[in-house]
């Protein structure tokens, strides 16, 4: 049986109001109390999926868990307490904010609280209103965050285009960085070796878990080193058309229509029904 799912967020569990069904909730619960840990794994950081969590009914307790930053950490929801953290340089982090200005970006810099965001364009305040607080900028410099911990930089631009022809561009200073792209507006940029991924294994070995006994759950780009990394992957109805042939499992469907509950019954729910 699966011990662990590990979710996707946005365009995953998330509908298009960015909450979570009933359908879904139910199903979350349902598995919780057979001992299936359910754990997101998002790109956002901890701080801003504590709402979800309440949703959920897995806010503030003990040994439930998030993956957040793309992997670049993995907290106990207890008091939010770190069990691993691994982030960019500062000087890394100021090349790129510096780089990115010579774009046609949304600048976003992540620290462990907080998210700052220069050229905060229309599109993005609309996209973002719903789902996390951010801190407006107007600096040339990141100076003011020399002494903070930062975990990632992304840049938004609804073109995939552009964003690639930006990943290609920059290969001068991203040599030592993991890069992916999510949302269908960003690209983004963490240190080398941080990925979902790395943090499904990170957790899945600090339970005791095997990961084959894990499940992952995902839409985008970002998700790919989680679902090839667990031992069952699975994308949701709207997965961007290239990984979708490369998942064990799509669902009927999308984050709309209670895709997270489909696979919870599904591989979950109904085979610990059939062996009772």
């Amino acid at each position: 049986m699966y011990k662990l799912i590990a979710c996707d967020l946005d365009e995953t569990l998330l509908n298009i109001d960015n909450q979570v069904s009933q359908r879904n909730i139910e199903a979350i619960k349902r598995a919780d109390a057979l001992g299936v840990k359910f754990v997101l794994a998002t790109g956002r950081g901890y701080s801003t999926v504590q709402g979800t969590l309440q949703e959920i009914g897995l806010h503030d307790l003990e040994d439930e868990y998030v993956i957040s930053f793309n992997g670049g950490a993995v907290t106990e929801n207890k008091d939010n307490k770190l069990l691993h953290l691994q982030g960019i340089s500062f000087d890394f982090a100021s090349e790129l904010y510096r780089r990115g200005l010579d774009y046609d970006v949304c600048i976003h810099v992540y620290t462990k609280e907080d998210v700052y965001v220069y050229n905060y364009v229309e599109e993005e305040r609309a996209h973002l209103e719903t789902k996390m607080e951010v801190i407006e900028i107007f600096d040339k410099d990141i100076d003011f965050l020399k002494d903070e911990e930062i975990v990632k930089v992304l840049y938004m631009n609804t073109d995939r285009d552009y964003l690639q022809q930006i990943e290609e561009e920059l290969k001068d200073i991203t040599q030592d960085s993991d890069i992916t792209y999510s949302s269908n507006r960003y690209i983004e940029f963490n240190d080398k070796g941080v990925n979902k991924g790395a943090g499904i294994t990170f957790l899945a070995d600090h339970l005791g878990i095997d990961i084959e006994e894990t499940i992952a759950i995902g839409d985008n780009f970002n998700d790919w080193p989680m679902l090839e990394t667990a031992g069952l992957s699975v994308g949701v109805q709207n997965m961007v058309p290239e990984l979708k042939e490369r998942v064990d499992y799509v669902t009927e469907a999308n984050h709309n229509e209670d895709a997270v509950a489909e696979v919870i019954e599904k591989f979950i729910l109904e085979p610990a029904e059939e062996t009772k």
